[in-house]
């Protein structure tokens, strides 16, 4: 029996001394971090920076507000990823959404998927909440925009695929609810070369 246990005990030592040990740096986040040439956290955060500076200098927004005395009501709708990778495109939507909000210039609406959380708690509050608590129903704000868009990418390569060219586009636009006009149409151009220089095809 002793000599099981004394096995065993060797063996959980001798397994956990072969486990490889990973080295882990933290960095600042904003520093640019180019591993693989995939769309990374760098691009997403370029692409957030100059549309949101774009879309808040544009026409439509001092239009908007001269038109209706009022700040506009965004709402983000589906932004679609037409890429050949994975690429979460809410990491830009919810940057543009941060940075209208803390602009004051521009309010937002939560989204259709957030909605439904919110129109529970609401539902159930006219059942179990007290009558000096309890928030009303149909009183949500109207979107007067919607964010809306897709990032697409084109990959050339050279025969041998040592050497690879990703071109990334993204396109967002505001649309208005009422009408379907585009008051602003945002585009960021992202072009990367990859150099693949262990590859063995």
């Amino acid at each position: 029996m002793k000599y099981a246990i004394l096995s065993t005990l060797l063996f959980g030592l001798l397994i956990s001394g072969c486990r490889p040990t990973s080295k882990v740096n933290r960095i600042n986040p904003s520093e640019t971090t180019d591993l693989s040439g995939r769309w990374n956290d760098t691009d997403a955060r370029m692409v957030s920076e100059e549309m949101i500076a774009d879309a808040l200098t544009k026409p439509w927004l001092n239009q908007h507000n001269r038109q209706h005395q009022k700040s506009p009501v965004v709402i983000v709708g589906n932004v679609r990823n037409e890429s050949m990778e994975h690429i979460d495109t809410e990491v830009i939507t919810k940057e543009m959404e941060r940075a209208f909000v803390n602009s004051g210039s521009v309010n937002v609406v939560a989204s259709s998927d957030e909605r439904q959380d919110i129109r529970q708690e609401r539902l159930e509050q006219q059942e179990f909440a007290s009558l000096e608590t309890m928030k009303e129903m149909a009183q949500e704000l109207g979107a007067d925009f919607m964010l809306i868009g897709n990032i697409s990418s084109i990959v050339d390569e050279t025969p041998d695929r040592r050497t690879l060219a990703v071109f990334y586009t993204v396109n967002l636009e505001l649309v208005n609810v009422e009408t379907n006009q585009k008051v602003w149409i945002g585009n960021k151009k992202i072009k990367k070369l990859i150099e693949r220089r262990n590859y063995r095809g």
